[in-house]
């Protein structure tokens, strides 16, 4: 369904900007190949990991956290609810 590329990496990360978080590429042995520092609104995502994997992390991330879709811009909101869709489709099949 998504094309995964460093525009679509680009993109989710403006969800995260628009929704107050910051995301960071940073070194660590995180379980998941992420952290989220939900007091401070930043997510930590392994940098060694491939465009994939860290597109797959971004996307797990944002079925945890709190954003409020009626904030985002119209072409970002977009985004946001397609990767819902896609997870709910993941998990419900």
């Amino acid at each position: 369904m998504f094309k995964y590329n460093a525009a679509l990496l680009k993109k989710i990360e403006d969800i995260y900007e628009e929704s107050g978080y910051s995301v960071r590429y940073e070194k660590g042995n995180f379980n998941n190949g992420y952290c989220v520092l939900e007091s401070k609104r930043v997510v930590v995502i392994n940098k060694f990991h491939d465009i994939e994997a860290k597109i797959n992390s971004l996307m797990e991330i944002l079925t945890e956290i709190n954003v409020v879709p009626e904030a985002l811009t119209e072409d970002t909101r977009n985004l946001y609810l397609k990767i819902l869709s896609s997870k709910a489709e993941t998990l419900f099949g």
